[in-house]
């Protein structure tokens, strides 16, 4: 009898176990596609910002080709959450050397049209910036329930893996900003 108990036991739990890590598993798919979502609208604003920026500087034509080139792979990069980072991290360098050449002309930083776009970019960046917190968050939920002991016995017995982060590298934040005293 106490044997029939304690394996009753067991199994309700390995069951248990198992649908919460199906559940995490599922949380991390489903807000994935909302990071892939806010991404899509992204590279769907890009293109008419080259173009604002390519009426007001012609010659500026290497940065508008950098950001045309990254903005085709990080639209054309389907792999894991790390090596969509990289095209990630890519584009939003070139996102930054546009905004550089867009100093040097104060007629298109003041044109209502690039002002519209700007925002718009701006608006998707902070939402794609939630999603990744989202998505990081369920990344680390099932992350812990997959390697943590005694649920890691059922997430190896039923193939569960972890997830990569989804991590895209802000310059501004990781690098310590240079103060320069001249007089």
């Amino acid at each position: 009898m106490i044997i029939a108990i304690a394996a009753a036991v067991t199994l309700l739990w390995m069951i248990g176990t198992y649908n919460a890590l199906v559940r995490l598993r599922q949380h991390v798919a489903e807000s994935w596609s909302g990071i892939d979502t806010e991404l899509k609208r992204r590279y769907n604003l890009i293109p008419n910002l080259v173009e604002t920026v390519r009426g007001y500087a012609a010659h500026e034509r290497a940065v508008l080709e950098e950001v045309v080139h990254a903005r085709q792979r990080a639209v054309a990069s389907t792999g894991s959450a790390a090596s969509q980072a990289r095209d990630e991290n890519q584009l939003v360098h070139a996102l930054r050397h546009l905004f550089v050449v867009v100093e040097k002309y104060p007629d298109l930083k003041a044109g209502e049209h690039f002002l519209r776009l700007q925002r718009e970019l701006v608006n998707t960046e902070d939402r794609i910036q939630a999603a990744r917190r989202f998505y990081n968050g369920n990344v680390r939920d099932l992350n812990n329930r997959v390697e943590m002991f005694p649920s890691s016995l059922v997430a190896a017995m039923f193939g569960f893996q972890r997830s990569d982060f989804f991590e895209v590298e802000s310059c501004d934040i990781r690098q310590a900003p240079q103060v320069s005293i001249e007089s």
